[in-house]
């Protein structure tokens, strides 16, 4: 499966550059490893997409466990 999301620009360039190679996020969509995500840039200032994006598959993920509540995942991206 693969899920659209929305990132900022400063954090976008991170994840592109591979500085950044996770995403905590609330796991209301169902996110499971093996699915991917369409990341697209967004800029807070416009309001408005950029038009660039990447896709990252997850490889690992935590939830509800080590503090997180239950609703908060940590998904690594590859």
């Amino acid at each position: 499966m693969t899920h659209e999301l929305k990132v900022w620009s400063e954090y976008f360039h991170l994840i592109r550059d591979r500085k950044k190679e996770f995403e905590i996020r609330k796991n209301d969509r169902g996110f499971r490893v093996g699915d991917s995500l369409l990341l697209k840039e967004w800029n807070p200032k416009t309001q408005k997409y950029t038009g660039r994006y990447i896709i990252r598959k997850i490889t690992y993920m935590i939830q509800g466990k080590f503090g997180l509540p239950e609703d908060i995942c940590v998904m690594q991206l590859r």
